[in-house]
């Protein structure tokens, strides 16, 4: 099924207070995927909201951004307001790592695609090149990018 898709974000749901080297190899292995085009939350962090809080995972940011650039996989810029992740500090390592980003709403509902504003902010801060952002480009140069080499 993924082989049909034309976006297919792979973020770890489960199990985020592995620990660093699991977590590592887990986000290694989704971004590996050939299938894959967005590594979503990394961190799975929650700094605020009704769901209450939650701390970053542990990983090797460092290799599995490195895995992103020469994988051609798109690091996610989060919109909910209450995960602003990944945070800062790691945006600005999966910039110096080549990476390219894509900034999603992650909306549950109709109402929530207004997010989108907060992560472009977000990019904007952190001097993300909008060439480097794949939701910024034309519909035919985003289908090129997710179907290279898959």
């Amino acid at each position: 099924m993924l082989s049909r898709l034309d976006i297919v974000v792979a973020s770890v749901h489960s199990k985020l207070r592995s620990d660093r080297a699991t977590m590592t190899e887990r986000m290694l292995r989704g971004v590996s995927n050939p299938h894959a085009t967005v590594l979503g939350h990394c961190t799975g962090r929650m700094v605020t909201g009704s769901r209450g809080t939650r701390p970053l995972s542990e990983f090797d940011a460092a290799r599995v951004f490195a895995a992103c650039a020469e994988n051609n996989v798109a690091v996610e810029i989060n919109s909910r307001p209450e995960r602003q992740d990944p945070p800062d500090d790691l945006i600005q390592l999966a910039l110096d790592a080549g990476c390219l980003f894509s900034i999603d709403s992650d909306a549950h509902a109709p109402g929530q695609l207004d997010f989108l504003a907060y992560g472009a902010e977000r990019a904007a801060l952190n001097r993300v090149p909008a060439d480097r952002i794949v939701t910024t480009w034309p519909l035919e140069c985003l289908l090129e990018w997710s179907r290279a080499g898959r």
